[in-house]
């Protein structure tokens, strides 16, 4: 069969990190499976609650064309119905919805997908915020996934920086919990100290391990962050204009990693082509709620 007779429609949610890892799911299984893929830009943020992000996939150079309405469920109505289709496809042989599963810890953890018992029309919702789901394309995501310049500073002052030594990148991620929100602050406040603490010790790992490294600091909210780091050792990146992407685009040029606990960061490590690159993760500290989140060859501190 033809692949432009079987498509896959991804609902594309969240932030740049989630939406990279939806992305690349659903370019692997179409690539797999010869599935013909659309993107739905609205269904995952018409409602209010998500209204505090938006679609960014349309800011990189990725080659994707975007489903037409009649795919979309991005109005209360068209949500409703979405909520009583997917009940009846768990009776269809041929099943139209391929939703992400949890276990009975309410955690997803990666397992391989198969499309057998699935129909030409599939409507593909969940995080799969794992490189299992797409490591054997590795090398075309890669490709496709460059940041349009039209969006970015090119000439930006910290590349020459973070090219000419031995830049290690740092991503503090504050508001985990509250982040448009007014509760879960403390919870919010409290994930941040771990981030740090764990940074700390990452910093020390580096020391015996980089000649002279020297650490750049990323952060959605630099709030108090100069408390925990001092300026002398710690260069903090503070992009003003368009600062997700410009954040983003600098990620290429540092040599090493120490992962905050976030998805953001995630793909600029993975995505980084850096020879001999050092990437510590957190042991303890999962931002995701897939078991599988941080790569294996990653160091775990």
């Amino acid at each position: 069969m033809e692949r432009n007779n079987k498509i896959i429609v991804v609902r594309i949610a969240e932030g740049i990190g989630n939406q990279l890892f939806m992305y690349a799911n659903s370019f692997s299984l179409c690539n797999r499976y010869n599935y013909k893929l659309l993107i739905d830009d609205t269904s995952g943020y018409f409602k209010k609650k998500n209204r505090v992000r938006s679609f960014q996939l349309n800011k990189f150079l990725v080659d994707f064309t975007i489903a037409d309405n009649n795919y979309k469920f991005d109005n209360y109505y068209k949500d409703i119905k979405r909520k009583f289709l997917k009940k009846i496809d768990l009776f269809k042989h041929k099943k139209n919805f391929f939703i992400e599963k949890r276990d009975e810890e309410k955690q997803t953890f990666y397992r391989e997908a198969i499309l057998d018992r699935y129909s030409n029309l599939i409507f593909l919702e969940g995080h799969f915020e794992s490189e299992n789901y797409f490591k054997e394309h590795s090398k075309e995501i890669k490709n496709n996934i460059k940041i349009n310049t039209n969006y970015i500073n090119i000439n930006n002052k910290y590349i020459d920086i973070l090219k000419n030594s031995n830049s290690v990148s740092i991503c503090v991620r504050q508001n985990r919990y509250s982040e448009g929100k007014t509760k879960n602050n403390s919870k919010s406040i409290e994930f941040t100290k771990q981030t740090i603490s764990y940074i700390n010790d990452a910093v020390k790992f580096i020391k015996k391990k980089i000649d002279n490294p020297k650490f750049f600091v990323w952060s959605n909210d630099f709030t108090n962050l100069r408390t925990f780091f001092d300026e002398n050792e710690f260069t903090f990146i503070e992009n003003q204009h368009n600062k997700s992407l410009n954040d983003f685009y600098l990620f290429q040029y540092c040599k090493h990693f120490i992962l905050g606990p976030t998805s953001f960061h995630w793909w600029g490590a993975w995505l980084n082509e850096s020879p001999n690159k050092i990437c510590i993760r957190p042991k303890n500290i999962n931002p995701s709620n897939n078991k599988n989140f941080w790569p294996e060859n990653w160091i775990s501190i």
